[in-house]
């Protein structure tokens, strides 16, 4: 593990796949089980919204300029987006609470 000292939180969206019948975590290692059905709960969600904000009103003369445009908006993305679009009060409340 690259951070032994920090906490990891993994996020699931209850997929049939997402299943091991002998998994071992790390003791900093979490997962979350987001609802069934639930888009609005799942981070990549909010990085989608917040990357489409940058493409709705553009019209591409083909694939590959989309393409470009949505590499050139990734390349953008920095720890700070990410952490202000996927750090929501409510999940990192409940892990203070549970003395995470």
């Amino acid at each position: 593990l690259a951070y032994p000292e920090e906490i990891h939180i993994i996020q699931l969206d209850n997929a049939r796949s997402h299943t091991a019948k002998n998994l071992s975590l790390p003791e900093n290692v979490y997962l979350i089980f987001q609802p069934p059905y639930c888009p609005e709960v799942n981070a990549i969600e909010r990085v989608w919204e917040y990357i489409h904000t940058f493409l709705e009103w553009l019209i591409f003369e083909s694939l590959d300029q989309l393409r470009e445009k949505l590499r050139s908006i990734l390349e953008e993305l920095n720890q700070d987006i990410i952490a202000s679009l996927t750090g929501w009060n409510q999940i990192l409340m409940s892990l203070s609470l549970a003395g995470l």
